[in-house]
């Protein structure tokens, strides 16, 4: 990452001064750094403003639209944990789409609740809040502040390119909604969705008749873009749930215990070949 930071001030300054609009410049550096030193004031700042940014360029549904009426009914009084005060909406669209924000913010699109059950949306949003509680989205808006201080840097020059570009560092939260998860993180908030029914006493299947059914919409789907491969990851849990398989932190806790095991049974031989 420090890397990067040199990379983004060496592209930044250098054009030179003379064709540079060096306040935009300096934002840029500014950015750079940032993407390295945010605090969670930042990120939780950063999250609230996109979240509010979004949900004024989106239709969100009023108290009394059918749709939020559903969503209320379904996550009642059981969808907080971990001390999060979690928000949640819903915007009127036909597109299959669900995301979150560091700051607690969950929002689900209706044509994603066309598409799925009570109990299966209850899995996408522990999936979803399984990404804050595990704290993937401060990862991305580290990555989305580096993009913006390479656009800044580009729109800082007196040029076509930099016009476009100015016209764009407003696209945060559209990148931080639209951000692809690794692999490994798409795993952790299915095991946190899925952990998370079986706490609350919901259906536990739901979380693989969930996966199955949005691994319908075929590869080339957008929402797939950015929560890949659901068939496999139907297939996980579904073993997760047979008995067959472990889940990430149950794989860390057991690895962490034979650890902890063989530290105990071999202490003095270790401490023997550590300190003689």
């Amino acid at each position: 990452m420090l890397r990067l930071v040199a990379i983004v001030f060496c592209f930044v300054f250098a054009f030179g001064c003379d064709n540079t609009d060096v306040l935009t410049a300096t934002d840029a550096g500014i950015d750079a750094v940032k993407a390295v030193t945010l605090s969670d004031e930042d990120v939780l700042a950063i999250a609230s403003k996109s979240t509010d940014l979004l949900d004024g360029k989106n239709r969100l549904a009023p108290p009394d639209n059918e749709y939020l009426i559903r969503l209320n009914r379904i996550i009642s009084q059981k969808f907080h944990d971990g001390g999060i005060a979690f928000n949640y909406g819903v915007y009127i669209s036909p597109e299959v789409n669900a995301f979150a924000m560091a700051n607690g913010s969950i929002r689900i699109y209706s044509g994603l609740m066309d598409m799925l059950s009570d109990g299966e949306l209850r899995f996408v949003i522990g999936h979803e809040m399984g990404h804050v509680m595990k704290k993937h989205i401060r990862k991305r808006i580290q990555l989305a502040y580096a993009a913006s201080a390479v656009r800044k840097g580009i729109a800082s020059q007196d040029s076509a390119a930099g016009e476009i570009a100015r016209s764009v560092i407003g696209g945060l939260a559209e990148s931080l909604i639209n951000a692809q998860f690794s692999q490994l993180e798409e795993k952790e908030a299915d095991d946190y969705g899925l952990s998370f029914l079986k706490k609350k006493n919901f259906e536990p299947n739901d979380a693989v008749s969930a996966l199955k059914k949005l691994a319908g919409l075929g590869k080339g789907h957008s929402f797939l873009s950015s929560h890949p491969e659901p068939d496999k990851r139907a297939e996980r849990l579904q073993a997760q749930l047979e008995g067959r398989a472990l889940s990430i932190e149950e794989n860390k806790q057991g690895i962490l215990s034979r650890l902890n095991a063989f530290i105990s049974n071999n202490a003095t031989f270790i401490k023997d070949k550590l300190f003689r």
